[in-house]
């Protein structure tokens, strides 16, 4: 049976591809695609215990079977965020995807109610070095359909967890120039301190379960940025 593979970050300049259709046997798991593609670049097994494997848009588990025309995704630990990819949940919250300039006053106008008394507005931006090394640009990629779909869950527990009213998570994909802002999160709220809990505690955790890669373009060469999973994370072991 045929299955479309997808690989992200370091493991596409590792594979030397971002995608590729493989014939796998009846019976075959997402751990025996991976170890068919480990067989032809063994330095995909050097990161086999950080990578995050997903089936259809899920993460999932090594032993999960794959079925014809199933779309198996191999993830390297976040770094994190076509343009116009967006989620609006019933409760308000807002969720996107953009390659164009993020527009936070306008994040703030959708979410902003009558009854808040708060917005906190949490913008990461990009900066010019890194351990004193020059910056250039900065370039971001992701799994989409599953970044999203990651976003607006984190979304929903974090408004289930703060006693705000409304978050709005949007995240630039593409290159970024120093100064300008990689990913906005706006959280609305009747009070100020929940506010504040929920933008802070909602970074933390996008930083670790969304998938979104960070490639930093320096004066003297490029580096794809190494981060980690959240523990929650089904892992490749």
């Amino acid at each position: 049976m045929r299955v479309k593979v997808l690989f992200f970050g370091m493991l596409k300049d590792i594979a030397g591809r971002s995608r590729e259709v493989v014939d796998v046997p009846d019976g075959a798991t997402v751990g025996d695609v991976f170890e068919h593609f480990a067989g032809s670049f063994p330095r995909l097994k050097e990161y086999e215990k950080s990578i995050v494997m997903a089936r259809n848009q899920e993460f999932s588990r090594p032993d999960e079977p794959v079925a014809a025309d199933d779309e198996i995704a191999f993830m390297p630990p976040v770094s994190g965020g076509s343009a116009g990819r967006e989620i609006v949940t019933p409760a308000g919250g807002f969720f996107a995807l953009t390659r164009e300039p993020i527009d936070v006053g306008s994040i703030k106008k959708r979410l902003l109610q009558g009854e808040d008394g708060a917005v906190v507005v949490f913008e990461g931006v990009g900066r010019n070095n890194t351990g004193g090394r020059r910056t250039r640009y900065l370039d971001y990629e992701c799994y989409e359909p599953l970044a999203l779909k990651t976003m607006a869950r984190l979304g929903g527990e974090i408004a289930a967890a703060h006693e705000i009213s409304r978050i709005g998570i949007v995240h630039r994909l593409g290159r970024i120039e120093i100064g300008e802002t990689s990913v906005a999160i706006v959280v609305t709220a009747p009070h100020r301190r929940a506010a504040f809990a929920a933008a802070a505690e909602a970074i933390d955790r996008l930083k670790k379960l969304v998938p979104i890669w960070k490639k930093e373009h320096f004066e003297d060469g490029e580096i794809w940025v190494e981060g980690e999973w959240d523990d929650s994370v089904l892992h490749a072991d």
